[in-house]
């Protein structure tokens, strides 16, 4: 299965990177390796997450408080958001629907 990361969800993964790299020096590469990780086992296991907002499914990350907000089309994976799993669920349901 084909995999799109569309512009905002790497928008969402350079902002995690940013903010865990403030944290300690390389924490963010380690964010980024983790992540692009979890959305490549998406290859294997999309369409087998939950569904949220009535519409996206949601993988969360192994090592990082952080889920994948996908959809399944055809044979394409399509990757949304990657959002903290932190902030409030109405900010999350609010930056989905921007997308």
């Amino acid at each position: 299965m084909k995999l799109r990361i569309l512009d905002a969800a790497s928008r969402d993964l350079i902002e995690g990177y940013r903010f865990y790299e403030k944290q300690q020096a390389a924490l963010g590469e380690y964010f980024l390796d983790s992540l692009y990780s979890d959305i490549d086992s998406l290859q294997l296991y999309a369409g087998i997450h939950a569904v949220f907002f009535g519409q996206y499914h949601r993988a969360l990350s192994k090592r990082f408080p952080f889920a994948i907000y996908y959809r399944v089309n055809d044979q394409e994976v399509c990757i949304y958001a990657v959002l903290d799993c932190r902030r409030s669920p109405a900010w999350i349901k609010t930056h989905l629907t921007k997308t």
